[in-house]
């Protein structure tokens, strides 16, 4: 029997880029927030209100974020062998839920007024959110030019402002509408246009964070290609005990055991390690290779996700 445990720092590759891109997007945005609800309060918008209270979610989500990555650079220790790096995943499912609570108030704000309608300032509603789509095009493109395809926290972030620059478009529509028109109705219909944004960016990180929370497979892996690619390692005849989960968003982890006919369980092992960096960017494995004459029948009833070689 024999272990073999493989693990890359490769993961912090981009940990000062995306690091950077949060400081820089956090003081953007928090110095924003304040523009943009004096601005609602002066014009009597609730498209503004409702748009400073998605930048100041925003804020918290960038400012969380970055508490998140100074903690997961902590060392690893005897109480936490993976370190705080899962710090990112809760600071993602605060966001979320931070979202849907935003999204449920402005809705029952904008149905108030779409009851009774109220007189808005629409020239100073235009001119505020015409900076504010600026600042949020600022702002997204910083975020782009970092992860934010694979680290939750940062698609999080990034979700929030683009759900923000959406949300400047709607106010951006709504202050033409009531300057050129009077409809003073454009602006809760905006609001509640912000607010669906906001509801559905709330409810997808907060489901992505329960899953990786949860411990399920990494949503852009293929566990059946996976398992294949370890039956097809020559000498190999079975696979049992296949985990899969990650510890944060860019940080996928297998475990399992491999079943052999012949005693050479270094060179299954390197095989696999290899197979699972260089096709599916797997940098943490945890492998045990057996002999299947070793296995004793009184433990077979430990045994789960068995699969043999076809």
């Amino acid at each position: 029997m024999a272990h073999s445990h493989s693990h890359s720092h490769n993961h912090h590759h981009h940990h000062t880029k995306n690091k950077r891109a949060l400081l820089i997007s956090f003081f953007i945005i928090a110095s924003f927030v304040i523009i943009v609800f004096i601005g609602g309060l002066l014009t009597n918008s609730l498209t503004l209100l409702s748009d400073a209270g998605h930048m100041l979610s925003d804020a918290l989500s960038l400012g969380i974020g970055l508490l998140a990555f100074k903690l997961g650079e902590k060392a690893v220790n005897s109480k936490m062998t993976f370190g705080y790096q899962r710090l990112e995943i809760l600071a993602a499912l605060f966001n979320g839920i931070l979202l849907v609570g935003i999204a449920l108030v402005i809705i029952y704000e904008a149905l108030q007024r779409l009851a009774n309608p109220e007189e808005i300032s629409s020239l100073g509603m235009l001119a505020v959110a015409i900076t504010g789509a600026i600042v949020n095009i600022i702002v997204a493109f910083i975020l782009t030019r970092a992860d934010t395809r694979e680290n939750i926290n940062l698609r999080a972030a990034f979700m929030h402002v683009m759900g923000d620059l959406l949300g400047s478009v709607g106010a951006i529509i709504a202050s033409i509408l009531i300057l050129l028109f009077g409809w003073s109705i454009a602006d809760p219909i905006a609001s509640l246009f912000i607010s669906i944004i906001i509801l559905r960016n709330g409810f997808e990180i907060t489901t992505i964070s329960f899953h990786v929370l949860m411990e399920g497979i990494p949503m852009n892996m293929d566990v059946k290609k996976i398992q294949d690619s370890l039956l097809n390692i020559q000498g190999v005849v079975g696979l049992h005990d296949f985990h899969m989960w990650s510890i944060t968003s860019d940080f996928p982890t297998v475990s399992c055991h491999l079943e052999i006919v012949r005693n050479e369980h270094d060179k299954v092992i390197k095989e696999a390690l290899k197979i699972l960096h260089d096709d599916f960017h797997i940098e943490h494995a945890t492998i045990q290779v057996e002999r299947v004459s070793a296995q004793l029948d009184q433990y077979e009833h430990h045994r789960c996700n068995s699969y043999t070689k076809l």
